[in-house]
């Protein structure tokens, strides 16, 4: 099917542009990215990329003409193909049915499963939704949802021990924290989520059956010894905590993210292997609590997948809180004896603990659909954009494709699964997906890190300090900063990274604008309500045109 070019929308005030010459003719092939046209606005003038492999079959705006953002203006496709065709715009008919049988059955009940099933419902469809657990999948039961419960609760005790700053006296030694009135806590919030969801799916006549699913054919799944059949099938198996080969890993006392949200005693000293998301976050809520964390990592820093400013200003804002890190060390085996656990590194360090928590990342769930012999990536499904894998009709979203392992991402594929599975024909893009840490400070990121930028632009950095953000001095929360990373030539927002007081809120915003093609000109334009933390982003997009009020000139 054809691809559209159309006319971007460079800016959220831009109405239209005007071509002002393309660079490959008609009949011609293109390569993805590959520049096509150059475009004028009331701003800047710009170069447009292809956006797909092709031949350009069909320009429908000359050199000269003036064009409404979103107009198609031209088609890379093959040669010969039918435009009027592939330009018809994509309804949503009812999927045909088999027999007695489902329009679409999906396996999993997480983030991806549930919200696929919704939404398929949502368009007319009789759903099934295949689940062995509780509704909710790793994040509402083992993952994102507990863990913010337990650092909320890191958060209170934080702000009960430095409250002398604002003048309120605590004895100290009154403060407790009690583990099994914690975990009971955080049972109690994700019972009333998961209860939250399983009323969504009846609402929405969505059957609901308990049990392993196991994807047999293209428009078959067994739980036990029953067959379901459907139209289409929707995979949403999630993920399992990855494991590491090393001697002593599968000790009792080395517990997965999944065991540790279950523990109701607080370890006294607490090994942590591995510096990402989930190891900073669990250390620094069980540090909190009173354990000893020391988190291992061998990487050379924490959070690598973050830009190195906030994963270095993270490593400080977590030592000052009592966690040690180690990084570039490489933990070599793991000794259980009468007195716990010790951690060999690999230089001889030896690290004593009374239980680790092993936290090297996620990897697929693919149990439940092995038979059907897809294909597959580094151990993930391959999907397209629509999350439809090699075989039509069976669609994989979420984390069982790895493309990004964050519940939001998997919400919105899910709902591409589900549109595409009932015979539309959406897309997922995963250019502008925010990240979030809730550490304490919180990060907050999106689009590119300063290197991977650096690598394909020329770029200019604005960066404001909550230092001087009045409502973070107020707060009594100064530590971090908003980091925008721009494009020098058009000034598009190409990244945005946040490390203080409410960054996983104020990275939505970004993340919107970024949507949007927003440029740090347009932002640092934009009133913002005073006195408040989102301040500083506007700000940082005016520090990068050496424009912010409120930092010293340079």
């Amino acid at each position: 099917m054809a691809e559209r070019i159309i006319m971007p929308k460079a800016g959220m005030a831009m109405e239209e542009g005007k071509i002002i010459k393309w660079l490959v003719a008609e009949g011609e092939s293109v390569e993805k990215g590959e520049p096509l046209l150059e475009i004028e606005t009331d701003k800047v003038s710009m170069e447009i990329e292809a956006n797909a492999s092709g031949t350009l079959i069909k320009i429908l705006a000359q050199n000269g003409d003036t064009v409404p953002v979103i107009q198609t203006i031209g088609y890379i496709g093959t040669p010969g193909e039918k435009i009027e065709e592939a330009a018809a715009p994509q309804s949503a008919p009812a999927a045909k049915k088999i027999g007695d049988g489902y329009d679409v059955i999906v396996v999993g009940g997480g983030p991806a499963g549930y919200v696929a099933a919704i939404k398929a419902a949502q368009l007319d469809g009789k759903v099934a939704l295949i689940e062995k657990d509780t509704v909710g999948g790793t994040c509402l039961n083992r993952g994102c949802i507990p863990t913010k419960t337990y650092l909320k609760s890191a958060e209170i005790l934080e702000h009960i021990t430095s409250s002398a700053y604002r003048g309120i006296t605590v004895d100290k030694k009154a403060v407790a924290f009690d583990m099994k009135a914690a975990l009971a806590n955080k049972n109690d919030v994700v019972g009333k989520l998961t209860g939250g969801v399983a009323a969504l799916l009846k609402s929405n006549g969505v059957d609901v059956i308990r049990g392993e699913g196991v994807v047999k054919s293209a428009d078959t799944v067994a739980v036990g010894d029953k067959k379901y059949s459907a139209n289409s099938i929707i995979y949403a198996g999630g993920s399992i905590p990855g494991r590491i080969g090393i001697p002593g890993i599968d000790s009792e006392l080395v517990l997965t993210s999944d065991d540790i949200l279950d523990i109701d005693e607080v370890p006294g000293k607490l090994a942590v292997i591995g510096g990402g998301v989930i190891g900073v976050e669990l250390g620094l809520a069980f540090a909190a609590f009173g354990s000893s964390v020391t988190i291992i990592e061998m990487m050379d820093t924490i959070v690598p997948n973050m830009d190195a400013d906030v994963s270095s200003l993270l490593k400080k804002e977590l030592e000052a809180r009592g966690v040690q890190i180690l990084t570039s060390v490489k933990l070599t085996k793991i000794e259980e004896g009468a007195g716990g656990l010790t951690m060999v590194l690999e230089d001889g360090t030896r690290i004593a603990a009374d239980k680790a928590l092993l936290s090297i990342g996620r990897k697929p769930d693919v149990s439940g659909i092995e038979a059907l012999g897809m294909q597959m990536e580094s151990g993930r499904i391959k999907v397209d954009a629509r999350m439809e894998t090699s075989i039509p009709g069976v669609y994989a979203p979420g984390d069982v494709n790895g493309r990004s392992m964050l519940a939001h991402a998997a919400f919105k594929m899910g709902e591409v699964a589900a549109e595409n599975a009932m015979g539309g024909s959406a897309e997922f893009d995963a250019t502008i997906v925010p990240a979030s840490i809730y550490t304490t400070p919180e990060v907050g990121a999106v689009g590119l890190t300063e290197a991977q930028a650096a690598e394909k632009h020329d770029i200019r950095i604005g960066r404001f300090p909550f230092a001087a953000n009045g409502r973070a001095l107020a707060s009594g929360e100064g530590t971090g900063f908003v980091k925008t990373i721009c494009d020098k030539q058009y000034g598009q927002v190409l990244g945005v990274h946040i490390i203080g007081p409410n960054a996983a809120e104020m990275i939505n915003e970004a993340a919107s604008l970024m949507n949007l093609e927003i440029t740090d000109d347009e932002l640092s334009e934009m009133i913002h309500a005073h006195p408040t933390y989102s301040e500083s982003l506007m700000e940082a997009a005016a520090d990068a045109l050496g424009k912010c009020i409120h930092l010293p000139k340079k």
